[in-house]
């Protein structure tokens, strides 16, 4: 059953090209700090921005790293069935533990659509599948009378990450399907408490790249019924899950990480650095939450 915490991880560049020795010590970092699984090549890992080899280049080296000690999630989407499918299945022999497979996008499939292509993607593996939704980038939503299909379809098919902004969708799909293994990770930091007190049972995190132990601390003491010290950690930290969403992700979370000297802000076209407004206001906020101070020292 995948719960818990996922850093969903930035890819760190230098000149252009994967910056490995970074890599490896941000997921290090993240394994030491007690998160259950890294997702690498989402969303925030630029997935979109990658070639197909250093793509799997990626994955290769995140498994390589965390040898074993959490879960790795290859995030293998893509708005080709085919290039899912070879992902997939890479993913798969490079030693993944499960697939992150977002909704495709730009071409907006219909449901049907949707359903054939993720069927044809966990009919190809034997891994364990989690869906990604999140319309605000793909154009669609999975919907969920399709997650409930696919879930009865599927038995690999295990989860669900829910990103489209709304907790009455966890409550949606937590009455549509009927499988008890079959879990709802948030993805959107700002909603990670709330889903979780309609039925979610964890988060895929931006925030984690920067507070780790933070957002573990906060998803555990939800999961063991500590909800005021779940809300305290929430309300603590509110400012930054904001803020590191100020433009696009993972624009100001990369620049967060060069600030604390984890990794270079470096990103690829068309995405663009951070502006000086946002770059101020992201550096205020790391300083009002002392990881500046915590990084630094």
């Amino acid at each position: 059953m995948f719960k818990g915490v996922y850093t969903a991880l930035v890819t760190p560049f230098r000149n252009g090209k994967l910056d490995e020795e970074a890599y490896v010590s941000l997921v290090n970092r993240q394994v030491e700090n007690g998160v259950d699984g890294v997702v690498p090549v989402g969303s925030t890992g630029e997935s979109s921005t990658l070639s197909p080899e250093e793509h799997l280049q990626v994955v290769q080296k995140a498994v390589e790293t965390v040898a074993g000690r959490v879960k790795v999630v290859a995030g293998t989407g893509a708005n080709s069935t085919i290039e899912a499918i070879h992902l997939t299945q890479s993913a798969e022999k490079l030693g993944a533990d499960a697939s992150l497979l977002v909704a495709p996008y730009y071409n907006k499939p219909s449901q049907a659509g949707l359903f054939e292509h993720f069927s044809q993607i966990a009919q190809s593996v034997k891994i364990p599948i989690i869906l990604y939704s999140i319309p605000g980038r793909c154009g669609i939503e999975i919907g969920v009378e399709t997650v409930a299909r696919l879930a009865q379809a599927h038995p690999n098919l295990v989860g669900i990450k829910e990103a489209g902004g709304h907790s009455d969708r966890v409550s949606q799909i937590r009455h549509a399907v009927t499988r008890a293994d079959f879990t709802i990770l948030s993805g959107d930091d700002p909603l990670t408490l709330p889903f979780m007190s309609v039925g979610a049972c964890g988060v895929i995190s931006v925030a984690s790249n920067v507070i780790p132990a933070e957002i573990c601390a906060l998803v555990r003491a939800f999961a063991e019924g500590k909800t005021a010290e779940a809300l305290a950690i929430h309300e603590k930290f509110y400012p930054l899950f904001k803020n590191l969403f100020v433009e696009t992700n993972p624009v100001p979370v990369k620049a967060a990480m060069a600030m604390m000297g984890l990794c270079s802000d470096e990103v690829r076209l068309p995405l663009y650095r951070l502006s000086d407004k946002n770059r101020a206001l992201v550096r205020e906020t790391l300083e009002s939450l002392n990881l500046l101070t915590a990084a630094n020292g």
